[in-house]
């Protein structure tokens, strides 16, 4: 493999974990926004960020990125490629990652919300202190799943040639010939990167897991831990 086609592949490896780690980021953003609002107390609140979930979950990530690569420079607004290829992907992720957000703070028992309201704090002072310390904990194995459906639509941005692991991959199988040998490669690659995603993520869970004094979930660590 000559030298340019090396340094094609290594653009694409780092455009692709660009695309993940901030869509993940911008995602995360839209999750708890939509996430908590859906859990507001305001009708006006919770209907915004209803309307939200409903339309970027019902809407493909590919046609987002059209969108936002070909329709919305018709009203003089022009994206960079890969800014677009982050927000469409986290406008889409950060639907689905808002239920999730949803569901881990209404697992938190009510009667530590009592206490909390007992004990004079703010809602804000709830949120911090009781809510989030615990729906953070229930929220990291889900997300880790969202954080790997990310990663797998990161090769939708080569439909719109940006140069992503994907459009390397068929740059090296259009200049080599090798199809079965370059998607092959192309497999193992998202392979490795999603392990290497889950093991962050799954380290981010038992460290949030004993915050909290809880048991460290089993799987890549072997046999669950209690904190100190």
């Amino acid at each position: 493999m000559s030298a340019g086609l090396m340094a094609y592949v290594w653009e694409g490896l780092l455009n692709t974990l660009l695309l993940t780690v901030f869509g993940a980021l911008l995602g995360l953003v839209f999750a708890f926004v939509a996430g908590l609002a859906r859990s507001s107390e305001r009708k006006v609140v919770r209907g915004i960020a209803m309307v939200y979930t409903e339309v970027f979950r019902g809407f493909p990530a590919l046609v987002l990125l059209f969108a936002l690569i070909f329709i919305v420079p018709q009203f003089g607004f022009q994206l960079n490629p890969l800014f677009a290829g982050v927000l469409a992907l986290a406008l889409n992720i950060g639907a689905y990652a808002a239920e999730v957000v949803r569901g881990a703070v209404r697992s938190v028992p009510p009667g530590q919300l009592e206490a909390a309201i007992a004990l004079n704090f703010t809602p804000l002072q709830r949120l911090r202190k009781v809510i989030l310390p615990q729906a953070i904990v229930a929220m990291i194995p889900p997300f880790t799943n969202n954080l790997i459906e990310l990663l797998k639509a990161t090769s939708l941005v080569s439909l719109v040639y940006i140069s992503d692991l994907t459009f390397a991959g068929q740059l090296l199988r259009a200049s080599t010939g090798e199809t079965a040998l370059v998607f092959f490669g192309l497999l193992v690659g998202y392979g490795v990167i999603a392990l290497g995603f889950t093991v962050v993520m799954k380290l981010l869970e038992r460290m949030a897991a004993r915050s909290l004094g809880r048991s460290v979930p089993k799987g890549l660590f072997g046999r669950a831990e209690v904190a100190a």
